[in-house]
C-alpha cells in the first residue's frame, strides 16, 4: 500500500489522456516548457545583473583606497 506501482501510473496516464485528450496534454506540455525556459532566462539575467553590480561595488571600493 506504499508507493504507486508502474501499473497505477499507466492506468492514471490512460485516464488523464482520455479525459483531456492528447492535444490538450501536448499544449500543456508546451506551455509548461515555455514557462520553465522563461524562468531560467529570468534567473540568468538576474544573476548577471547581480554580478555586474558586485563588480561595480568592488571597483568603487578599490578606487576609494
Amino acid at each position: 500500500m506504499g508507493a504507486m506501482s508502474i501499473w497505477h501510473w499507466l492506468i492514471l496516464l490512460v485516464v488523464v489522456a482520455l479525459v483531456f485528450g492528447t492535444s490538450k496534454l501536448k499544449n500543456v506540455g508546451k506551455d509548461l516548457g515555455g514557462a520553465i525556459k522563461g524562468f531560467k532566462e529570468g534567473m540568468k539575467e538576474a544573476s548577471d545583473e547581480v554580478s555586474s553590480i558586485d563588480k561595480q561595488m568592488t571597483n568603487s571600493v578599490a578606487e576609494k583606497k
